[in-house]
């Protein structure tokens, strides 16, 4: 299954969350959501009021996490799977290696805007855990590990001007940031009230587990 790459203010308005899939646009009024929201498509607002099922209702959540994560089906799968075999409840644990993977931490520092934006960067090799350079998007951040930006991408223009914005948002308590260095320390892995995601995993695992 392809990665999607239409115009995400319709994924927003399919689940009826802001999902944060343009970054600092979204917290502004020129978000879709504020301007029109109403599910896409022919009579969509009708829609959105019509009864849904239990399997109707657990695939939706199912759908606004991946959507707000950014990946495929298959890739979600395997992580769903990962976290299957943790300790713990299963929806916490999942929870846990989503926001552990390496563009969502950046889109946590605001070095990326949007984790679309975040995973092109890491991607492209901008930046680097542990002194090494890391250029996958899906690698899991642990306890201890330092992320920084790589030696050869502290003056690329869009990390810089990302960095100079990034001071306005909240960084998550698990993760240790100091801006003059463009370094980050994560300090623990994050524990389910220190993750905002707008999703009920609950019924993400009752769906897989059906």
């Amino acid at each position: 299954m392809s990665r999607y790459t239409g115009p995400v203010c319709r994924l927003c308005r399919a689940e009826g969350n802001k999902l944060f899939l343009k970054g600092d646009r979204c917290y502004t009024d020129k978000c879709a959501m504020n301007r029109r929201n109403s599910k896409p498509g022919q009579a969509g607002t009708s829609r959105r009021h019509s009864k849904q099922s239990e399997y109707g209702l657990r695939l939706r959540e199912k759908q606004k996490l991946r959507r707000y994560y950014g990946m495929n089906e298959a890739q979600f799968r395997r992580f769903y799977a990962k976290a299957l075999k943790m300790e713990g409840q299963t929806g916490h644990n999942f929870l846990q290696v989503l926001e552990c993977r390496l563009d969502n931490v950046i889109c946590r520092l605001g070095l990326g805007i949007s984790r679309a934006q975040a995973r092109q960067l890491v991607c492209h090799g901008h930046f680097a855990v542990n002194g090494r350079k890391v250029d996958i998007p899906s690698f899991i951040v642990k306890a201890g590990d330092v992320i920084s930006v790589a030696e050869g991408s502290r003056d690329v223009a869009l990390i810089k001007d990302n960095a100079e914005v990034a001071g306005a948002r909240a960084i998550p308590p698990w993760i240790e940031y100091g801006a003059d260095r463009l370094e980050a320390r994560i300090i623990s892995v994050p524990s389910r009230d220190q993750i905002d995601t707008p999703v009920n995993e609950q019924l993400v695992v009752e769906f897989y587990a059906r």
